[in-house]
């Protein structure tokens, strides 16, 4: 079954078609399609208690409440709303093999979908534009008013470019052809265009530029890396008088210092965009193969795909937290001092590792030192 606002006899060749081909459609085996809903049920919990524990970090203490902690939130926040508005309902159709909330909803679960995707791509956007002009252009210019503003813009444009999807502009398939509402095959040119233009903000632009970043990042710290090298090897301590020597010394530390923040920050923020783009390039192709290619929209195997791209993309929502939780020491000490308070359900923290995390420990971003 279709589901399109478009009037019905514009559809009725693929409306025919689809429900012709449905039948021969083959879902995943019973274990197999059980085993995916279990672990999504699982992500859906993991995403949720660790999206929200960073959300809370930000909202309750003050001085955690810097520009790049905003950004973070706000990422968090949308992951949360993907975890609770589209998650569950991909999850029981998974089990059921049956969509069971109506042709409207699933619009809606789609545009919601493309929406919250749409905002969390944006914020890892502006991290790494934010970390490119940190650490190759060194300007700190992001400040909690800057990134509140720029945050309720992104809002904006992404309701802008998802909002279409429910109003009509392409066309939906309601499952049993997919664990959820997707983008379905079109011959209709401004349909496709839409197609396109919608792919190409969730991925293919943000990965561009995030590329770019990332690849002028590395190019950063490997020139300090040789900078500081050969500043090592250059000098001739034996002609220098102790006072000198102790302030070379000291010299060298901050070199030090200061390139191994950065060389911590490009590894973190390399792993948020290897993440982002092995989770999200397998949805973006077959996202634009189930809208320009019939062949691909009615095979037989296109459930089976259209569930592992599905899951990989939900994947996503639960993988920054963790990153977070591993690369970050500041923020794991943050998260053992407020889960006892939140869920009173872990010991309590012994007196010797709580202390107050100031931001500039956690995420610092000045000029000299940057650990996300």
């Amino acid at each position: 079954m279709a589901c399109n606002s478009t009037p019905i006899g514009t559809y009725e060749y693929l409306l025919n078609v689809s429900n012709t081909l449905d039948a021969g459609a083959t879902p995943l085996s019973a274990p197999l399609r059980i085993s995916l809903a279990i672990m999504m049920l699982l992500m859906i919990v993991v995403g949720f208690l660790g999206n929200t524990v960073v959300c809370i970090i930000v909202y309750q203490r003050p001085s955690m409440r810097s520009a790049i902690n905003l950004l973070l939130a706000t990422l968090a926040f949308s992951d949360i709303m993907l975890s609770l508005c589209c998650m569950p309902f991909t999850a029981i159709t998974l089990i059921t093999v049956r969509w069971h909330f109506g042709d409207h909803f699933c619009r809606l679960s789609a545009t919601l979908y493309w929406f919250f995707v749409l905002e969390g791509v944006a914020i890892l956007l502006i991290i790494s534009v934010d970390r490119f002009l940190i650490i190759v252009q060194r300007q700190d210019k992001l400040n909690p008013r800057r990134a509140k503003m720029i945050i309720a813009a992104s809002w904006v444009l992404s309701f802008c470019i998802s909002a279409p999807s429910f109003t009509g502009w392409t066309f939906m398939e309601v499952p049993a052809r997919a664990p959820q509402c997707v983008l379905g095959y079109t011959e209709f040119p401004a349909e496709r265009a839409y197609v396109v233009t919608l792919v190409v903000a969730v991925f293919f632009a943000p990965f561009g530029v995030m590329l770019c970043s990332y690849l002028c990042i590395l190019n950063t710290v490997r020139k300090n890396a040789v900078r500081v090298h050969n500043q090592s090897d250059s000098l001739d301590l034996r002609q220098m008088s102790g006072a000198g020597l102790r302030r070379l010394r000291r010299q060298q530390q901050q070199a030090s210092l200061d390139l191994s923040f950065k060389t911590k920050a490009f590894t973190t923020i390399l792993i948020l965009f290897v993440g982002f783009s092995l989770c999200w390039l397998p949805h973006s192709v077959y996202s634009l193969l189930s809208a320009f290619s019939r062949r691909f929209y009615y095979s037989t195997s296109f459930y089976t795909t259209s569930t592992c791209v599905l899951w990989l993309s939900y994947l996503k929502s639960v993988f920054n937290p963790i990153v977070y939780c591993w690369r970050i020491k500041k923020f794991r000490e943050a998260c053992i001092e407020l889960l006892p308070q939140t869920f009173q359900i872990l010991p309590k923290v012994p007196e010797r590792i709580q202390r107050k995390i100031q931001p500039s420990t956690v995420y610092v971003c000045n000029e000299n030192q940057s650990a996300v």
